[in-house]
């Protein structure tokens, strides 16, 4: 199932939106204000005849680094590695993992039991394989997922989707039979949102026709669909609003404790839930911005303001607990699991079968907490060991749709930092001790180097934490080519992460990398997020700023040296940063960005964001907005460093004709620009792995270019945008 709520994201998002010939949507501005509008037409004859020309020319001098080809040979043989962790998930008895590598590109969606994946080299059943799938279908299908009902988990309805974008076709497939169902429940081309109700019956969301989608595109009416019976025939039973986000439909199926809600969120942050009960629709009491999930017979409440209950006032990214039957009436008495401090943030949370795991971040460092409920009342509070500092990520192995269930206790903690390579181990509350599963090898040498966390100070006076990655032998001696990476939005933490590639194509040639956990993030909290939305948004551009120039101060770079790189929303982030200190940089990396901000809400998904970034359509914002959006503020004249927009064709959340758009304007005022589009890839940019080798190892040839041999491929720019 697809979340409605999915934000623009950074490099590693994946998959929403409509066809990539869908019509345009009505100029706000006219042809004369705007003469690129022909852009924004996805598929156009004239458009793609421009990006061909572009990419040749991205091509020709980005391939000229002398080490391109070496440097895409190895990020491809990282990512097709057989030694690394296949990524699982339980469903019964079985683990499932999507696996692709060179010879099957687009993937295996295969099973193993837990004791073979125990095992150095596990015995794999293949369900099915999406390169002979799409071969047969002839379809260039990106595998999407699978929602499989249980107990058994042999109903799955899949998505598939056409060269990476986020629409997706959901068709239901027989795991035992290993077949797609004739006449089953299948969904054309759309981002659909389902659910099973039974094995007869499912809740969906999709394109049903005119009016069936908000100004988002994604669906506003959920309707009850039975087996055999035609969708148009389908019974409505819950509506969002036009002007919404989306409207969707969840299913609890946990036996003696079956609930379903429907949801409508009238923005990206705010939700109206309701709970079936006795046919019934009833209103859930809680704040619109919170978010609630029961859990067996309790409700669990995260919370993204302040929310006063009689003498008590529960802080902003709290996560309270209380009996699930006096939440429903509302009358809830709650026990914080967490509350956040100056340095400590809720960074998520799972469950088992008795326990409820909390993982914090401690000043962007991950900590683990259990929390289990007593018999009498109240609920007990212990602290996991666990690797520290870094990145954990955990996930419940619990199925509760299993009585009895071996691995009821059973949960799986990752470990990675920037210089660690993942180790994936199975452990259980109520104790320390952990099973090494599978670790992934060092793809790079890391004797010698070094990680620091360092602090700015923002143009307000905040402390801005940051990483600094060093490479062997480096020394503050402000020639270190540098890229400092940022995202800033969404509520989203940017955490330690292993790279074989960063390792490989950049920190052994010398490369430094530098993260920033600018406001906009969710690093600490609800909070940091909140300070750059809508009129603060500049915040979190002032925010990067400051960092860069404590790498300047510090002498850990030198502008001519420093790059800066993100992607969706952290695209926006650097194309605002370039146009505001052209001062600080040598070379930009703009990934699927965002870039004309009085348009984004009329492309795709774009109205989803309005909460995050205002209403460019209302005076009062525009007025904010209109101060940074690069695609307005782009001026001939202005010396700024050269900048690289790297997008998708089929980018159907955040739309190609941004990057597109801003390319060709800066060409015609004459500024450094390199452009590429990948035909295939969606908001990720790759739809396999070839694609992701090669889209990469062009983003390090330009920044070794810029950064450390910028004599050594001179710029020659078509300056003819028109063509």
């Amino acid at each position: 199932m697809i979340n409605p709520l999915i934000r623009p994201c950074a490099r590693w998002c994946a998959a929403l939106l409509l066809a990539m010939n869908a019509p345009i949507a009505p100029a706000q501005t006219t042809a004369d204000a705007d003469p690129y509008l022909w852009l924004e037409n996805v598929q156009g004859e004239r458009a793609l005849a421009w990006v061909r020309e572009r990419n040749a020319e991205a091509r020709k001098r980005l391939e000229a680094w002398p080490a391109f080809d070496t440097a895409r040979t190895r990020i491809r043989e990282i990512l097709d590695s057989r030694d690394r962790i296949p990524a699982v998930s339980r469903r019964g008895a079985y683990l499932y993992n999507l696996w692709q590598d060179a010879a099957n590109p687009r993937g295996l969606w295969r099973r193993t039991t837990l004791e073979e994946y125990r095992k150095a080299q596990p015995a794999w059943e293949t369900v099915i394989d999406v390169d002979a799938l799409g071969k047969a279908d002839g379809e260039n299908w990106v595998w999407h997922g699978a929602q499989c009902l249980g107990p058994d988990y042999n109903l799955c309805l899949v998505s598939l989707s056409r060269g990476g974008a986020d629409a997706s076709v959901v068709r239901e497939f027989d795991i035992a039979a290993r077949k797609f169902v004739d006449g089953g429940f299948t969904l054309p081309e759309a981002k659909s949102d389902v659910a099973w109700i039974d094995r007869n019956t499912v809740y969906v969301g999709t394109d049903f026709g005119p009016g069936s989608l908000t100004d988002s595109g994604y669906p506003r009416v959920v309707k009850r669909w039975k087996r055999g019976e035609p969708l148009a025939q389908a019974e409505t039973v819950f509506e969002g609003r036009k002007t919404d986000v989306a409207a969707s439909a969840s299913v609890d199926l946990t036996p003696g404790f079956e609930r379903t809600t429907f949801t409508r969120a009238p923005d990206f942050y705010n939700t109206e839930t309701t709970l079936l009960v006795a046919g019934k629709q009833v209103p859930l009491q809680k704040p619109s911005d919170a978010n609630v999930s029961f859990w067996y017979a309790h409700a669990l409440v995260e919370l993204r303001s302040d929310w006063k209950q009689g003498d008590t006032t529960w802080p902003r990214g709290s996560l309270l607990a209380a009996d699930a039957s006096d939440f429903i009436a509302g009358k809830p008495q709650f026990t914080a699991l967490f509350t956040p401090t100056a340095a400590r943030s809720l960074a998520g949370f799972t469950a088992t079968r008795s326990t409820v795991l909390v993982n914090v971040l401690d000043n962007v460092a991950s900590r683990l907490e259990e929390w289990r409920p007593q018999a009498k009342a109240g609920w007990a509070r212990r602290e996991v060991k666990a690797p520290f500092p870094g990145t954990l990520s955990v996930a419940s192995w619990s199925d509760p749709m299993l009585k009895d269930d071996a691995l009821a206790e059973a949960y799986t903690v990752s470990y990675t930092d920037f210089l660690t390579p993942d180790t994936l181990y199975l452990a259980r509350t109520g104790s320390d001790a952990r099973e090494k599963l599978k670790a992934r090898p060092a793809f790079f040498d890391s004797d010698g180097m070094k990680v620091e966390q360092r602090f700015a100070s923002s143009k307000d006076g905040t402390r801005v934490p940051y990483f600094v990655v060093w490479p062997k032998g480096a020394t503050a001696d402000g020639n270190n080519p540098t890229l400092l990476y940022g995202y800033g939005g969404f509520e989203q933490s940017m955490q330690p992460w292993y790279s074989g590639g960063f390792g490989t194509a950049w920190y052994q040639r010398g490369g430094v990398l530098v993260v920033a956990n600018i406001r906009g993030g969710g690093e600490f909290g609800p909070a940091w997020h909140q300070a750059a939305v809508k009129a603060h948004k500049q915040r979190s551009y002032d925010d990067f700023a400051a960092v860069a120039e404590d790498l300047v101060k510090q002498r850990i770079t030198s502008p001519r040296h420093l790059g800066i790189e993100g992607g969706s929303n952290g695209g926006l982030l650097v194309g605002a940063v370039m146009l505001q200190r052209p001062d600080l940089l040598g070379a930009v990396v703009c990934q699927v960005p965002l870039l004309d901000m009085q348009r984004y809400h009329k492309l795709l998904a774009g109205a989803s964001w309005m909460a995050e970034y205002g209403d460019p359509d209302q005076p009062a914002e525009w007025a904010f907005i209109s101060k940074y959006s690069p695609y307005q503020n782009v001026k001939a004249g202005v010396k700024l460093a050269p900048v690289l927009f790297i997008t998708s064709t089929r980018d159907d959340r955040v739309h190609p004709g941004h990057a597109r758009k801003m390319a060709a304007r800066m060409l015609e005022q004459g500024h450094e620009v390199v452009y590429y589009e990948n035909i295939e890839g969606g908001h990720g940019g790759a739809a396999d792995n070839a694609q992701r080798a090669d889209m990469t190892a062009l983003e390090f040839a330009f920044l070794w270019q810029q950064l450390d041999r910028r004599s050594a491929v001179p710029a020659k720019p078509s300056r003819d945008a028109s063509r």
